[in-house]
């Protein structure tokens, strides 16, 4: 027992430090990700986004050619949202270097994806996360679904579709959009607003929720739209952009920066560059004057050296202060299943009582 705990202090240890690192002394402004204006046609296979430079060293690789994420609360697992943008990369790779093995890898995650989904008896096809995770004060139990998630998936078998006409595929995207119809409480990721709504990347967490995830979410519903044309599944987009402009101004940090979540803290710099790109795309998806404001105030190049260093600093004191507020370094493995056990073992009481009863 005291060896397994050593053990869990010096791996929170080396995590803590690695992200002090990579906070303090490797905070770049630049991000090697880009706009891929190819992308959007009915035609088209090309992804909204590029690059040929990003790390994937949270990942790991197997002898399947399917990758699995690896982080500090769960260990390793299979992701589907991260096995579909590994293959949207590659896809991005063979079309631009016409390099057959990257077309390949590409297919070999649509193939896990494929096998991978979930038909409910509400209808809905879904592709879950099979683990458990805390996001600020906020438990996920797996599985739990995710707008982030279903997006990525979504954009990646429109691609496959297209590229190899399998009815198979067709068949799971057509029940893919039943999540952005149903709000939290019916399993789905729809938060409903005044006027339009929102899609959740980490259901329960706080309005507005995560930006990339939920823009990750309008790029898959509109490849959808655009490949089925289904008048549905065009109504939830336009419920996301309505929800997306009306709660603009709270992820807007002084007309030049990204806010992560409900004002948690500051982006960093690889969340607000995906921030800034995804709006593009919508903006010149939609046609959409509000959107393209804002993306080009948030663009990094418009920074002055005043604006990068209160940036860096804000970035610092808000992250830090939201370390503080959950307490962070406390969490673990060894905590979120003690979390679970005990949800479980109320829920069996509970279940108890009212048979008894």
């Amino acid at each position: 027992m005291s060896d397994h705990l050593d053990t869990s202090i010096l791996q929170a240890l080396r995590w803590a430090l690695s992200a002090l690192r990579e906070e303090i002394w490797d905070f770049e402004f630049r991000y090697p990700l880009d706009v891929d204006s190819e992308a959007g046609p009915p035609e088209s296979l090309h992804y909204y986004l590029y690059s040929e430079k990003l790390s994937w060293s949270a990942m790991v690789t197997n002898s399947s050619g399917v990758p699995r994420v690896r982080h500090r609360l769960y260990g390793e697992a299979y992701a589907p949202g991260y096995i579909a943008w590994w293959g949207l990369v590659h896809l991005g790779h063979f079309l631009r270097h016409a390099d057959e093995s990257s077309r390949e890898i590409f297919l070999r995650q649509v193939d896990w994806l494929q096998k991978s989904a979930t038909v409910r008896p509400d209808g809905a096809v879904v592709w879950s996360n099979p683990f458990h995770l805390i996001e600020g004060a906020t438990l996920l139990r797996a599985p739990w679904p995710s707008a982030d998630t279903q997006g990525k998936v979504i954009s990646a078998l429109v691609r496959a579709y297209r590229l190899t006409k399998r009815p198979g595929l067709l068949e799971l995207l057509r029940g893919s959009s039943r999540i952005f119809e149903l709000t939290l409480n019916d399993g789905g990721v729809r938060i409903p607003l005044t006027r339009g709504a929102l899609y959740t990347e980490k259901p329960g967490t706080p309005v507005p929720v995560i930006l990339d995830g939920f823009q990750t979410a309008l790029l898959g519903l509109y490849d959808l739209a655009v490949e089925t044309k289904d008048p549905k599944v065009e109504a939830l987009f336009r419920d996301g952009i309505d929800g997306l402009k009306s709660m603009l101004p709270q992820w807007n940090y002084r007309g030049k920066w990204s806010w992560y979540g409900a004002r948690a803290y500051l982006c960093p710099p690889a969340y607000h560059n995906l921030n800034c790109l995804q709006m593009m795309s919508l903006a010149r998806l939609t046609l959409d004057e509000t959107l393209a404001h804002c993306a080009q105030s948030w663009r990094i190049d418009r920074l002055s050296w005043a604006d990068r260093a209160e940036i860096y600093t804000a970035f610092l004191l808000t992250k830090n202060s939201c370390r503080i507020k959950h307490r962070t370094w406390r969490q673990n493995r060894r905590m979120v299943q003690t979390m679970i056990s005990r949800i479980l073992h109320e829920t069996r009481e509970s279940e108890q009582q009212e048979n008894a009863a």
